[in-house]
């Protein structure tokens, strides 16, 4: 951070800010406008894209920017930009095309539609920051390839939960302690909740009520580790995680060598878990060891106890306020806050909720039919698991019992879709063994035309 704000600092004085724009404006992505445009100095938020414009006006209004023109074109986007001028738009495909932008940042929560944004940014060589775990803990291994050929950074976002666990990640391996597991503290897990039961929450917070159910269901909590299994190498315990509750306020210092069995942490590449009901909620923590006796006497000293796991977290994430640090890393630095260092380490698949029946069309992420677990990458494709990313839209062949997983064979695809062809080129491109062959499944594609690319992304 402190590099961060001096950078940022510097392109002010010189009247050179970073230029940013926002597809959604949601209750995250008010939020995150409101920070750009009033606390950061030397970043400017120039356009934000909604589908619903008066959603994105609202976003200027409350960060007291009211000289807003909505644009409809290219051109009339662009010339907003050499002048200086604030633009909304409901076509997010004119930031991901426009000149005089930086990055991206993606904020909808939605998975085909944030896919097509995504790649659409990265084939105009823009950062892309997701504000959306769920494409990225669905075809973020892919789409990293693609930023890395255009010489661009795919990447979550700090202050979200993976972001601060990523940085704490990088500072605890910095000291020379091992992470052998990456952690998330929240306060609530039920699967079967769903936008019914979190109404009057969601109407509090004026949040969405699906965006609220993802978190109580465990979806959402399940595609943060996944991203983060995915940015450090790390795997998950059995599918769902391990998942221990315990007494809510309970602080996670007197509890943590009993939590997670040493073996399962230590006997490979770490894992990814949460905690239900622990303090300092909802922070993220880090456990980690030290194979050197002298320096295990200094963690002592420094009250991290005796081994021989040490216990590291930050207490809090704050999620919109460190969106912009994220944005001047990428575009100053060339640093990813969170981004897959491989193909899928973990994946999110999808189980039911309740009983389907065949001939159901599957509904949303966070809404009534299913809940998102975490599964090991190399067990969901052994057994044909279908990712919850892709799980919308589908229809079921026949009758799924509640908590079931469901698989590929349960289910007939959408059509024409672009995060299947991401899927499968993900696939492909991790399982090829030579560099001509990975260069050719990268350049095919199955989505023909640009009629077809906007299709999808209706």
């Amino acid at each position: 951070m402190i590099i961060v704000d001096t950078a940022l600092a510097k392109r002010h004085a010189e009247g050179k800010p970073v230029r940013v724009a926002m597809v959604g404006a949601g209750f995250m992505g008010r939020g995150i406008a409101l920070q750009i445009c009033k606390y950061v100095p030397g970043m400017e938020l120039v356009a934000i894209a909604n589908r619903d414009t008066d959603k994105a006006r609202r976003a200027y209004s409350e960060a007291d920017v009211f000289d807003v023109a909505e644009v409809a074109s290219l051109t009339a986007l662009e010339e907003n930009i050499r002048n200086g001028k604030y633009s909304i738009t409901d076509d997010a495909m004119l930031l991901c095309d426009a000149e005089g932008i930086d990055a991206i940042i993606e904020v909808t929560g939605a998975v085909e539609f944030g896919t097509n944004v995504a790649l659409r940014a990265i084939e105009n060589k823009k950062h892309i920051i997701m504000m959306n775990a769920e494409v990225d803990g669905t075809v973020g291994p892919i789409l990293k390839v693609y930023a890395d050929k255009a010489g661009v950074v795919f990447t979550n976002a700090d202050g979200d939960q993976p972001g601060v666990e990523m940085n704490l990640y990088r500072f605890v391996k910095s000291l020379g302690v091992k992470p052998v597991l990456c952690g998330n503290i929240k306060g609530l897990h039920d699967p079967y909740r769903n936008p019914t039961t979190q109404k009057g929450f969601a109407e509090k917070w004026g949040q969405n009520p699906a965006m609220v159910t993802s978190f109580a269901d465990g979806s959402k909590i399940s595609f943060e580790q996944a991203i983060v299994a995915n940015g450090t190498g790390m795997r998950v315990a059995k599918r769902g995680m391990l998942g221990p509750t315990v007494p809510s306020g309970t602080s996670l210092k007197d509890v943590v060598n009993s939590l997670y069995p040493l073996e399962a942490l230590t006997e490979g590449p770490g894992v990814v878990d949460y905690v239900v009901g622990a303090e300092p909620g909802p922070g993220v923590f880090i456990l980690g060891t030290h194979d050197h006796p002298i320096q295990q006497h200094y963690l002592n000293l420094y009250k991290l106890g005796e081994g021989p796991l040490y216990l590291f977290y930050t207490p809090y994430h704050l999620c919109h306020f460190e969106v912009p640090s994220t944005v001047a890393r990428a575009v100053l630095f060339n640093d990813a806050a969170l981004t897959p260092i491989a193909g899928p380490c973990v994946e999110v698949v999808a189980a039911a909720k309740t009983d389907l029946k065949a001939g159901d069309v599957v509904d949303g992420i966070g809404h009534y039919m299913t809940y998102g677990l975490c599964e090991n990458a190399d067990t969901t494709r052994a057994e044909n698991l279908l990712p919850l990313g892709v799980a919308e839209g589908c229809i079921l062949k026949h009758d799924v019992p509640k908590d079931k997983v469901l698989t590929y064979d349960d289910v007939i695809l959408p059509q024409g879709r672009l995060v299947d062809e991401l899927r499968d080129k993900q696939s492909a491109y991790f399982a090829a063994t030579d560099d001509a062959e990975r260069e050719r499944i990268l350049s095919t594609s199955k989505l023909k035309n640009e009629a077809q690319l906007n299709a999808a992304v209706e």
